[in-house]
């Protein structure tokens, strides 16, 4: 009795008369995409079109009875099963339409958060047509909605990846441009630091030649070391900034074209 209490809380149609076999094999809940198989009927489970970012999902249901007749929610038939096929096929070509056109990484996420689903919620609707067939392989109206599943299957897990590869395509572009932008700035930052270099000694020497004022016998000598002082020490920060500045370029490029890694080995 208690579980008969569960699956009356389904909300299945009202005119969906099943056996009691049958009904013995559903909870109160709709449960996963499926084919339930029970004193000769089937009852259909399969899934609305899911919305991004929402994890619920509305069930449709349709009865196959012991006459082979199918049953839905509105009357007799599987008409509603090929509209929502029809909602699977539209919701997959608005976002095939723009996924070309889009320009910011928040757009593909949001293709992203709905292809995702899509592609779930269609493969499961596909089995779940194919599991119809495995328990009567002569249903050919099943068999015709089972062959458009799985082209809609296919245009979804397409519409995914896509997305995905836009997406690293984009992440790539950003990385390429941000180190040319160090490259740059590696340049300017050596050719500014060779500048300060060079320009160190000529101070030095401005400084010296401009000094009016008579100097001591024993000061004269200063003048000559304080000169080739500021020479060497020109020279030798030239040097330096050079040879740490090639070094930093080195590692920066890494291996070249047809030279091999032994990193990597």
């Amino acid at each position: 009795m208690s579980r008969m209490a569960d699956t009356e809380t389904l909300k299945l149609p009202a005119h969906f008369d099943l056996e009691p076999e049958l009904r013995e094999q559903l909870s109160n809940r709709p449960g996963h995409q499926r084919c339930v198989e029970g004193a000769g009927e089937l009852l259909l489970v399969v899934h609305e079109v899911p919305c991004p970012g929402v994890p619920e999902r509305e069930a449709l249901f349709f009865w196959k009875r012991h006459d082979g007749s199918w049953m839905q929610r509105s009357g007799a038939g599987l008409s509603g099963l090929g509209e929502l096929l029809d909602r699977f096929a539209k919701a997959i070509d608005s976002h095939e339409e723009v996924i070309d056109e889009v320009d910011t990484a928040a757009e593909i996420f949001g293709i992203l958060r709905h292809a995702g689903p899509l592609a779930r919620t269609s493969r499961n609707l596909m089995q779940a047509l194919e599991q119809v067939l495995a328990v009567d392989a002569d249903d050919h109206e099943i068999r015709s909605y089972r062959d458009r599943a799985r082209e809609i299957d296919r245009a979804a897990e397409l519409l995914y990846n896509d997305g995905r590869i836009t997406l690293e395509f984009w992440r790539a572009e950003r990385a390429e441009e941000h180190a040319r932008s160090a490259a740059r700035l590696n340049r300017i930052a050596f050719r500014l630091n060779l500048l300060a270099g060079f320009f160190l000694p000529l101070v030095a020497f401005g400084g010296l030649f401009g000094m009016n004022v008579d100097l001591p016998e024993f000061v004269k000598p200063m003048f000559w070391v304080i000169l080739l002082g500021g020479i060497s020490i020109g020279i030798l920060l030239l040097w330096i900034v050079g040879h740490q500045t090639g070094k930093s370029s080195d590692i920066d490029a890494g291996p070249k074209d047809g030279e091999d890694d032994s990193s990597g080995k």
